[in-house]
């Protein structure tokens, strides 16, 4: 008891602390309530830290107010910090979904401030003075892009998928190939959707080969569609037959059966023309043949989240009437990023430079390799004796189950723990100490290596200015 007492008596009263300059600093910027939780925080610490006979003052037996209120506000500051932070994406994963995929062009980040900060026509009509439609921002823009007749918006490509499903085949069969029964990520998969959906899965064919003839043998008075699905991120290789969209088009319009084709991310332009693998356009599967094309905003397209739905006026009109379209529509913020991000598209000549998906696509190898020439010196001075920084080729990839099967020739550098032994906790505390930074820095460690991929980074001297804040005890 008498320990107790006197280590109560080391610690300054809440009442004091709040009277340093500190603490006042800090009631201003955080509020008193907050800044009084967070002194009991730091006292609760200190005195934990007291009984158990840890040093806390460095040359005093009694902790002094002013490193209280200095404990409490670096807690505040930390707690302040936004889960919503800017980093910088060196894994060579272009549209990588943990960090939030595709990066907005400044048409689209213009579009979306002008909607966050005044009101907006979203579902005004101009022109006739009285309510429209939300769609309507986009619609129109869609329908030129793709050749289609009608357009709709919603959520996500998931979302999408649902609702088509829902509204066109629910307590119907839907018919899909086993070989496209796909996980989308985050453990969702398309039988789960369907079944959410209320449709009945009817497989065809096998994992490797598909022939029009077993999607023929299944329609019948129960189905509500034909569902084709791009495999999106996984390939099947070898012995493999999949039946093209035109050819099961062709079948549903003689059956008086919709088919449904999920292009998963989509892409409105061929992207060979810019040195890329030839990916099928939504524009292509509109002219195929199916009644409905669904695609996302935030992957190929290089837009905010948003899954897209093309095709047949009527069908188009019966999606918009089902009342879970309501619950699946997307914001006004949103909506105005993906108007001006669709805009971009009628200049395709000029789409890599306004585009940051396709401009980190279709960067120049030589441009990044210059880049990691300048980088690597100061790479190597942040990270210390302990590692060795190495120039090297690497290898990017689009993500987000884009053209997985595409890499595309980058260069980075390469960071090796130098030392016998323990090698692979060193690395996992260097890649532990550039996520604390300012702006955390985040790379891949790949054959004993922590690999910084510089296909993305487009502020070189931010990047510097940061790394210079790595300290050698944060690796420790």
């Amino acid at each position: 008891m008498e320990s107790e007492i006197s280590t109560l008596s080391r610690i300054p009263s809440v009442d004091e602390i709040l009277k340093t300059p500190a603490a006042q600093q800090a009631v201003t910027r955080f509020g008193r309530p907050r800044v009084v939780d967070a002194i009991r925080h730091a006292t609760a610490a200190a005195r934990r830290a007291m009984g158990s006979g840890e040093a806390v003052a460095p040359a005093a037996d009694t902790l002094s107010a002013d490193t209280v209120a200095a404990d409490a506000t670096a807690w505040l500051e930390a707690d302040a910090r936004p889960h919503a932070r800017a980093v910088f994406n060196l894994t060579g994963t272009v549209l990588h979904t943990n960090l939030g995929r595709a990066v907005l062009a400044e048409a689209a980040i213009e579009a979306a401030t002008i909607a966050m900060r005044e009101a907006l026509a979203l579902e005004f009509d101009l022109a006739r003075g009285q309510r429209g439609e939300r769609d309507a921002m986009v619609r129109g823009l869609l329908c030129e892009l793709t050749g289609a007749e009608d357009a709709t918006v919603v959520n996500n490509n998931a979302a999408a998928v649902l609702l088509a499903l829902n509204t066109l085949a629910k307590g119907k069969e839907a018919i899909v190939s086993r070989g496209e029964l796909i996980e989308i990520g985050g453990a969702f998969r398309m039988p789960e959707i369907m079944a959410r959906a209320g449709v009945k899965l009817v497989e065809v064919g096998t994992t490797n080969r598909t022939h029009e003839k077993d999607y023929a043998a299944e329609i019948g008075p129960k189905t509500g569609l034909i569902l084709k699905v791009h495999p999106s991120n996984y390939r099947i290789e070898g012995f493999t037959k999949s039946v093209p969209a035109g050819s099961i088009a062709a079948l549903a319009r003689a059956s008086h059966v919709p088919l449904l084709n999920d292009l998963g991310s989509g892409t409105l332009v061929d992207l060979a023309r810019y040195g890329l693998t030839h990916e099928q356009t939504v524009a292509e599967a509109v002219a195929e043949g199916a009644d409905l094309v669904t695609f996302s905003g935030d992957k190929l397209l290089g837009g905010p989240q948003a899954g897209f739905i093309v095709g047949r006026r009527e069908l188009i009109a019966r999606l918009n009437r089902n009342p879970m379209k309501r619950a699946l529509r997307i914001d006004k913020i949103r909506l105005a990023a993906i108007e001006a991000t669709l805009r971009l598209y009628r200049d395709p000549d000029r789409l890599t430079e306004r585009l940051p998906t396709l401009r980190m696509l279709t960067r120049p190898l030589a441009e990044i390799e210059a880049l990691a020439a300048r980088l690597k010196p100061a790479v190597a001075a942040a990270t210390g004796a302990g590692f060795a920084a190495e120039a090297i080729a690497c290898a990017s990839q689009i993500g987000s189950g884009s053209l997985p099967s595409e890499t595309l020739p980058s260069a980075g550098i390469a960071l090796h723990a130098v030392g016998a032994r323990g090698k692979g906790r060193a690395l996992a505390g260097l890649a532990a100490a550039l996520r604390t930074l300012d702006r955390p820095v985040i790379g891949r460690i790949e054959n004993d290596a922590l690999i910084l991929d510089l296909r993305c980074l487009a502020d070189e001297a931010a990047f510097v200015r940061n790394l210079a804040t790595l300290r050698g005890e944060e690796r420790n």
